[in-house]
């Protein structure tokens, strides 16, 4: 195995500048320098990616900048001891000591192993003092090989063993377990796990740590779970099989947290113990979701409506896709007229494959496809506020959302209803779900009782008091779109151009979305207008994913390592209608990306307008050209909005590059 630091990756003494962002950049051109990296600016830019989700600096003048990038072709160390401290975030000050672990995307697990064991020992003070004391580069490197040869004072996995004055202050001491995980899984998740390991050890407390990092996991014996009298999560991802600490007291907090304050994290768990109406894991199962509201009591209202928002619209895109490319294969297979009247359900109640419709496979095959899209496009709604009330109050929600979805199709509330009839059966199945009930009854809880109180409140709430009004909104925002066919065709155009990238696979886009499919069974030759309006909607959602697939491609320094990944994915989502690829950029940088989008998405919906380009598919996107009138004009009008979406969302990149790296001292909180 190579050398993981060497002295030409060493320096010492220098002034790198005033942000983190100057002093990971000169690091990151060392990584090149020694051939270890393949770029600099592109190892920078997942660098300070991560740099600005979480930062790395840690107590006692220490940073830890770090990522995987596919700029990295093997695993290395680069340090540098500053003479002008910058401040990485850390409570206690700016950082005079920086290790920067330059990771390769694929990462062999004795190389993460290594690196984890180097952050490891920057928790240790003679460690630390031995790197401000070392005259030359070959003593920095003598060191840190010194601290990879040994094994770590205090092992994560292991139980901590309480001090002797810890020990006569308390003849049973409380147990604790814990789980560390961040991101890269490779410097905090380990840090915090130790620091936890030794605050649990001074207090007199049995606290045993798992670690979740790249280099894999070895999970805490059943036992031990079951004997403990609280639960530490230092995480920053989800953690991995949750269900096995259900019902324990909970402390939740960022891995960093672990790491800069693990005696005040580890009193809290004691508290937590006996405490009657401590924040608990949830006994719901291993698929709790990030969102959920006992694990993101710190977030603002608006962030966990649209955590949950997302999650429906997320499991409703496989019924969209998959019901939409259905009908199109249909279509082509049937011809249009399939979609008119009865005559689907005529063709399939008198026929068979033994018995075909004029000797016609062909239009029997299409006949099937076309009714199973349909039907896969009849779920929409319901998984819609099935999987929003299932982010709110996770399983048990599923049932009274889907139910409440259902009654929303069947007044005619359409997406506004399923909307409300998610959250409203989300909120009350979770608010069932805080009841104090005997221990025999809890089993039936999830499966029984909260499924069958929350179907009641909340179908009943839609049939009795929202539906109507809800269904009579949605109507009048139909009819209104509708009276702006004909003179104002552009700018119906612009409008759901402007819906349909306001929100990429959200309520806004699907309200466009839902009218564009509602009208389009009465366009024809004769009334080609409920054409126009498909054709315009598909086109504009195709914009964001292609533009920022464009992006990625045109300026790879720009955007992080899973960004460019994204963008990879993105050329097919956007082909393929699939307006939520982009989500993840509009995720991290929404107020650069939403406003571009809608900038292109408005331009396309236009241009389709403006000449007559028709639709008689609801989805597929490019892969439905059969169904496209004036298919020219239709890959036209998306090529032209999506180069103005990625050069727009460039030239902002662009010009607010160097803001968030000049405030990097301020640490301003920025969105992972």
């Amino acid at each position: 195995m190579t050398q993981l630091i060497t002295p030409q990756l060493v320096t010492l003494d220098q002034n790198l500048g005033d942000a983190p962002a100057d002093v990971i950049r000169f690091l990151a051109g060392k990584v090149a320098a020694e051939g270890r990296a393949t770029e600099v600016e592109g190892l920078f830019a997942d660098a300070f990616a991560r740099e600005q989700k979480t930062a790395t600096g840690v107590p006692g003048g220490i940073a830890i900048p770090h990522c995987r990038s596919e700029a990295v072709t093997e695993a290395t160390l680069a340090m540098a001891r500053l003479s002008h401290k910058v401040d990485f975030g850390a409570k206690d000050g700016p950082a005079d000591i920086i290790f920067f672990i330059a990771a390769p995307a694929g990462a062999d697990q004795e190389h993460l192993k290594l690196l984890a064991k180097l952050a490891r020992s920057l928790i240790k003070k003679d460690f630390t003092a031995g790197l401000r004391a070392a005259a030359t580069p070959q003593d920095i490197v003598e060191l840190v090989e010194g601290a990879l040869a040994d094994k770590p004072a205090a092992a994560a996995s292991e139980a901590a063993v309480p001090t002797p004055a810890a020990a006569a202050s308390a003849s049973a001491p409380k147990r604790i377990v814990a789980v560390t995980a961040c991101p890269t899984g490779i410097a905090h998740t380990y840090m915090a796990a130790d620091s936890l390991v030794a605050a649990g050890k001074e207090a007199g407390v049995d606290l045993q740590v798992e670690t979740q990092g790249s280099g894999g996991f070895t999970a805490l014996d059943p036992a031990v779970i079951a004997a403990a009298d609280a639960v530490i999560f230092a995480v920053d991802v989800d953690v991995r099989g949750k269900e096995r600490f259900a019902g324990k007291p909970v402390i939740n907090a960022p891995v960093k947290r672990g790491i800069d304050e693990p005696a005040k994290m580890v009193q809290e768990a004691i508290a937590a113990s006996t405490d009657p109406h401590a924040h608990r894991v949830p006994h719901f199962g291993a698929e709790e979701r990030a969102e959920q509201a006992s694990e993101a009591a710190s977030e603002h209202l608006g962030t966990k409506v649209k955590k949950v928002l997302l999650t429906g619209v997320s499991y409703m895109i496989p019924f969209v896709a998959g019901g939409g490319l259905l009908i199109a294969l249909g279509f082509l297979l049937a011809g249009y007229d399939i979609a008119l009247g009865t005559k689907a359900n005529d063709i399939l109640a008198h026929n068979t494959l033994l018995n075909l419709p004029d000797g016609n496979l062909a239009l029997y095959l299409g006949t099937v496809a076309f009714k199973i899209g349909g039907l896969s496009l009849g779920f929409l709604v319901p998984a819609l506020a099935g999987y929003i009330a299932y982010g709110i109050a996770d399983r048990p929600g599923i049932a009274p959302g889907f139910v409440a979805g259902a009654v929303s199709g069947f007044m005619g509330a359409g997406f506004l209803g399923g909307l409300v009839g998610g959250l409203l059966a989300g909120l009350t199945a979770h608010w069932i779900g805080t009841f104090n009930v005997p221990r025999w009854l809890r089993g039936l809880m999830p499966v029984v009782i909260i499924p069958l109180l929350a179907s009641i409140v909340a179908s009943g709430l839609m049939f009795l008091v929202l539906g109507g009004p809800i269904a009579w909104v949605t109507t009048q925002l139909n009819t209104w779109l509708t009276g702006m066919t004909g003179a104002s065709a552009i700018v119906l155009g612009i409008i759901l151009g402007l819906m349909m990238c306001f929100d990429l696979g959200g309520p806004v886009n699907k309200v466009a979305y839902s009218f564009a499919v509602a009208g389009l069974g009465a366009g024809s030759l004769a009334n080609p207008a409920p054409l126009q309006i498909m054709a315009a909607v598909m086109a504009a959602g195709m914009v964001p994913p292609l533009a920022m697939a464009l992006a990625t491609t045109i300026n790879k320094k720009g955007f992080s390592l899973a960004e460019r990944e994204n963008g990879k994915a993105a050329w097919l989502l956007g082909a393929s209608f699939i307006s939520e690829g982009a989500i993840p950029f509009a995720a991290a940088d929404p107020f650069r990306v939403i406003p571009s989008s809608m900038l292109g998405g408005a331009i396309t919906g236009a241009l389709c307008m403006a000449s007559g380009v028709t639709s008689q598919a609801p989805h597929g996107g490019i892969f439905v050209f059969f169904a496209i009138g004036n298919i020219t004009m239709f890959i036209v009008s998306i090529v032209i909005g999506s180069a103005v979406t990625a050069l727009v969302l460039l030239a902002l990149k662009r010009w607010a590059v160097r803001k968030p790296v000049e405030a990097e001292q301020v640490r301003v909180p920025v969105a992972a």
